[in-house]
């Protein structure tokens, strides 16, 4: 298959589509936008993202632009920057789970306040619905309008407002505490691309015997690939460079 056009609500969405159907990581597609796609208003009207991708020409690979991003803690008036923000919340891939501590009623009250303040200040209108999830985890769901804003590329402003919430979470009480944010089943949607994606990669590798290195990804979308490719005995994976550009190889066992 040289080219495919696919639509899914975000360009970004569908350029994750796109290299599933192609088999490729995103770093070896060219694109075209057809579509941006909308929300509409009110979700009515909305246009989804529409993209012809291919694969790229190979070409020598120039060295990725640092540019860290910005994100303003609107409640303590300090700026706080995403690289930071993925240095100090994540672990690594394998590191083990540690063990949560009860949520206390006041970390809950303490959290969705934080979120109503900065999403206020955002000129947002969202509505949380909080729970405890099966791993004891608070769950913060947001339901509004125009969420897209709070996902940001590839959910890089959902994991850094989630970094901030944490912090709030574990300054209310003692042991650890983790505070999970999702918007629009984003997490869940994320999570089936990638191990639909790499699942594509896997078939690659071994049809055509070469590894192959996957687009930079935080460490939770990193230990779902590794952990969707865990049972296949005639693959393995392992973690190369350095944070933000830190990504997955999968390569083929020899053995």
């Amino acid at each position: 298959m040289n080219k495919v056009t696919v639509s899914a609500k975000t360009v970004e969405d569908a350029l994750t589509e796109a290299s599933i159907e192609l088999g490729l990581a995103s770093t070896e597609i060219d694109y075209e936008v057809i579509e941006k796609g909308s929300a509409g208003f009110l979700g009515i009207g909305a246009k989804q993202a529409v993209i012809t991708a291919w694969k790229k020409v190979e070409e020598k690979q120039k060295k990725p632009e640092k540019k860290i991003e910005k994100v303003q803690e609107k409640v303590e008036e300090k700026p706080v920057e995403v690289q930071e923000v993925k240095e100090e919340v994540e672990v690594s891939e394998n590191e083990k789970e540690e063990k949560l501590a009860e949520v206390e009623p006041q970390t809950k009250e303490a959290c969705e306040k934080f979120l109503k303040d900065v999403l206020k200040s955002m000129d947002m209108e969202v509505t949380l619905t909080s729970e405890i999830d099966e791993d004891g985890a608070l769950g913060i769901t947001m339901e509004g309008e125009n969420m897209g804003i709070l996902i940001g590329k590839r959910g890089q402003t959902l994991d850094s407002l989630q970094y901030l919430t944490n912090r709030v979470a574990n300054k209310m009480q003692s042991g650890y505490v983790r505070v999970k944010l999702d918007t629009e089943n984003y997490r869940a949607r994320r999570k089936e691309t990638l191990e639909n994606l790499a699942k594509n990669i896997a078939h690659k590798v071994k049809r055509t015997k070469r590894a192959v290195s996957l687009e930079p990804m935080n460490p939770y979308e990193r230990r779902i690939i590794h952990s969707a490719l865990q049972g296949d005995k005639y693959i393995s994976t392992h973690s190369e460079g350095e944070e933000p550009y830190r990504r997955v190889v999968v390569t083929l066992n020899r053995k």
